[in-house]
């Protein structure tokens, strides 16, 4: 199965695409930012991000993806452009016929860490631990894309063995 970990953001939106194969080995397949640009307007930034996700998601093919759930943020300002970019994904994604799965940053934290309250270090080093991968995934927004598809495929396989999917 191939996962999409998504973490929007208005301005950077990171993703991780992982491959898990039948004995549960996960694999990432790619990772990176889509990068809006600060000078364009807000809606051209939205039309960015969706080019450009749908132009990935057609390239790889993931069967689900894992978003990260907006969280509280202090700044409204950037909460709603936050929310605009987040929904602008879960359309790219709804639109490819791709299963949708949300989890929240400490759900995310707790999947790869074992601790909902880790520092974004420790998730990063998880990220390489488990992953295999020679050096910490970059930006930060890839990594905890890359988080989120890792906690989903975790998920996934106990609400499997639970019955519920």
């Amino acid at each position: 199965m191939i996962v999409i970990g998504l973490d929007p953001g208005s301005a950077i939106t990171g993703y991780g695409i992982i491959e898990e194969d039948n004995q549960k080995n996960q694999e990432i397949i790619k990772y990176g930012v889509i990068q809006t640009q600060p000078s364009s307007l807000p809606e051209e930034r939205l039309i960015q991000l969706y080019d450009q996700l749908s132009d990935i998601l057609s390239l790889y093919h993931p069967q689900q993806a894992a978003v990260e759930r907006l969280f509280f943020y202090k700044n409204v300002k950037t909460a709603i452009a936050v929310g605009q970019a987040r929904g602008v994904a879960l359309l790219a994604l709804a639109k490819a016929n791709i299963s949708i799965y949300e989890y929240s940053p400490m759900e995310i934290k707790q999947a790869v860490t074992g601790l909902g309250n880790a520092e974004k270090f420790q998730v990063q080093i998880m990220v390489k631990a488990l992953l295999g991968l020679n050096e910490i995934p970059k930006p930060d927004d890839a990594a905890d894309a890359i988080a989120a598809a890792i906690c989903h495929l975790n998920n996934w396989q106990h609400q499997k063995l639970a019955g519920n999917h």
